[in-house]
């Protein structure tokens, strides 16, 4: 009996490893840095609830609750390093919660718990970015944002801007805007609503006439599990020095309001 049961027993550790190898997954270097913001992106399906765990270029997918977690993408510009300076976490897209609940200081893993409440599978988005180089000028290392071990720390302020293109032309791309216009929005969104669960659900360049120097888009602000309000948006971006002007993020009944 004790043969068959040390059979049983290292069958399941057996089957156990197999699984757990189907939820890692080793990044694609294929983005673009910008100056010395580094950044990954990453995608999943979940049904229920998991933690992603990022540490270098490796990542595993833990689940937690409901039917398995699947990749979609894992996608960076270089290996994380280990307690890399100006960590920030930020959601991007999904219906349902997702939280830094360790960030990677000290050489530990990133990890990011995604939480779908409602039945059937969701896909999940989000970015990891940090600076290459060192941090002299003191700002945020990723140890104020608040999570598990830390729940009363201040959000990160917006990693600064990209230097300008050395050459003849000192413009920022339009992709360069968007990316400093949806940091400034989702810092301002998190301050004035209290919650991190923010969704882009549009971004890009103003394309209207005399409006090339504005990002527009909307946003949908979770407040719990039962609550979800839509807000439109707009940036205007110095395009020489890469520099949010201002930004004004205001409900989407407000435009009919002011007819």
């Amino acid at each position: 009996m004790n043969k068959h049961f040390f059979s049983a027993a290292l069958f399941l550790a057996i089957a156990s490893a197999v699984s757990a190898q189907d939820f890692e997954r080793r990044a694609v270097m294929n983005i673009r840095p910008s100056g010395d913001r580094q950044k990954c992106t990453i995608e999943v399906v979940v049904d229920g609830a998991v933690e992603v765990e990022i540490r270098g270029d490796h990542a595993m997918l833990r689940n937690l609750s409901g039917a398995p977690p699947q990749w979609r993408r894992f996608e960076c510009s270089s290996p994380m390093p280990p307690d890399p300076v100006n960590f920030r976490f930020q959601g991007v897209d999904g219906r349902g919660s997702q939280q830094l609940i360790r960030d990677p200081r000290g050489g530990g893993p990133a990890v990011v718990r995604i939480e779908d409440p409602q039945s059937g599978s969701e896909g999940y988005t989000f970015d990891i970015t940090w600076n290459s180089g060192g941090n002299p000028s003191g700002g945020y290392t990723g140890r104020e944002y608040p999570n598990r071990e830390n729940p009363g720390g201040a959000y990160p302020p917006p990693p600064p801007p990209p230097p300008p293109y050395r050459g003849e032309s000192r413009r920022f791309t339009s992709d360069q805007a968007v990316d400093v216009c949806r940091d400034a929005i989702r810092q301002q969104a998190m301050d004035r609503f209290r919650t991190s669960d923010i969704r882009f659900r549009r971004i890009n360049v103003d394309d209207n006439p005399g409006r090339n120097e504005w990002v527009v888009g909307t946003i949908d602000v979770r407040f719990g599990y039962d609550r979800e309000e839509p807000y439109r948006f707009s940036c205007s971006v110095d395009f020489d020095s890469g520099r949010v002007r201002s930004a004004e993020i205001r409900r989407s009944d407000e435009d009919r309001d002011r007819r």
